[in-house]
């Protein structure tokens, strides 16, 4: 029985104290492998460290829309070069983030489409922020997605991380070939749509995730989360689709070999 938790922050400074006791605690859950995740060119370059340190920490980098006033050509330079590191599996975290317009909308927009233009020269999967930004961010990665037609890109193009959109979103990103990453919030006592969104999604396209340091699934809710956590969103996902809890670890952990290129998962999780 494997899990990948495919979204994390593990460079968070609120894993400054306890970050290898976190990573045991992933491993007696049975967590093979955690994705940390860059939001600017400082945790890039940790996450790229870290995935450098520990074998079963892989990275991604990227800049978040947070931070998309920071995209200038050295920045985007520097994101490339970090790029090149062994273990680095994606572009991202990128996208929208229309809730809090920490960076004006067009600079968001811009920063976006920058770094999808070199995730499809590096032939790395994206891994895509979206909040309160649902159409804007499918109309851009449509259009993206076109051009990726004869590239080896074009079968796992990317996963829309800890979604938070309808059922029709759902289609169009599943219709163009990216996964849905499930964190969290399923778990919610309160949560109405996404149960239903988790039941109808196929199951070779599923991912799960943490988003760890943050929304802890319950019970852990208002707590800092972390990667030993996943196995209570993939079990909340195996109970409402039904189906036996190893079945859904394996798939989604399978699914996460297929899109991130983790053929080494076993032998780096034991090193």
């Amino acid at each position: 029985m494997r899990l990948v938790d495919t979204h994390a922050h593990l460079d968070s400074h609120k894993f400054e104290g306890d970050r290898e006791a976190v990573l045991q605690r992933a491993r007696t859950a049975s967590v093979r492998g955690v994705v940390t995740v860059g939001t600017d060119l400082a945790s890039s370059q940790r996450a790229v460290d870290l995935a450098a340190k520990e074998g079963m920490v892989y990275a991604t980098v990227g800049m978040h829309p947070h931070r998309a006033k920071e995209l200038d050509g050295a920045a985007l330079a520097e994101l490339r070069r970090l790029a090149q590191a062994p273990k680095v599996v994606a572009v991202g975290e990128i996208g929208l983030d229309f809730y809090r317009d920490l960076s004006p909308r067009d600079v968001q927009r811009r920063a976006f489409k920058a770094q999808l233009a070199w995730a499809a020269k590096l032939g790395k999967p994206v891994v895509i922020h979206d909040r309160d930004a649902h159409d804007d961010v499918m109309v851009i990665l449509e259009d993206w997605v076109q051009g990726l037609e004869n590239l080896p890109l074009a079968d796992r193009p990317g996963v829309l991380h800890t979604f938070s959109g309808d059922w029709q979103m759902a289609q169009r990103a599943l219709e163009i070939g990216f996964y849905i990453s499930i964190s969290g919030p399923v778990t919610y006592k309160n949560e109405r749509r996404l149960p239903e969104i988790v039941r109808d999604l196929p199951l070779d396209r599923i991912l799960v995730e943490t988003d760890c340091p943050y929304l802890a699934p319950h019970p852990h809710r208002g707590k800092r989360n972390e990667p030993a956590h996943v196995r209570l969103v993939a079990e909340r996902i195996a109970s409402l689709r039904d189906l036996a809890y190893d079945e859904l670890a394996e798939a989604t952990t399978q699914n996460a070999i297929r899109l991130f290129g983790l053929e080494d998962l076993d032998s780096l999780a034991a090193a």
